[in-house]
């Protein structure tokens, strides 16, 4: 299972997300892909964002059952800790820009 969250993002990245999942709610998007889809669709996501901000989880065979990762500006940003990806909080008004990776 795959769950992308974007927000802010261009009308033509929500529409090519529209391709190989479903969009349940406004800018929430579900799918069953292979892993080498899912990269695809991360580069897709990397490549249109701009200024909007976007969360991709998906099911892993690791502690939590599940892996995510963060492209654009947003408070949430993910930290490790014993292994296990967390999400924390900057304070109000702090934005990080980037990605999160493995």
């Amino acid at each position: 299972m795959l769950v992308i969250v974007t927000e802010n993002v261009p009308s033509r990245l929500r529409g090519r997300l529209g391709l190989w999942l479903v969009e349940v709610r406004a800018g929430v998007y579900v799918g069953d892909v292979s892993r080498r889809v899912r990269e695809m669709i991360w580069q897709n996501l990397e490549q249109g964002i701009e200024d909007g901000n976007v969360v991709m989880a998906w099911t892993s065979n690791n502690e939590s059952g599940f892996d995510f990762l963060t492209l654009g500006a947003n408070r949430r940003i993910p930290v490790e800790m014993d292994g296990i990806k967390l999400v924390s909080f900057l304070p109000e008004g702090g934005k990080e820009q980037g990605v999160s990776g493995p």
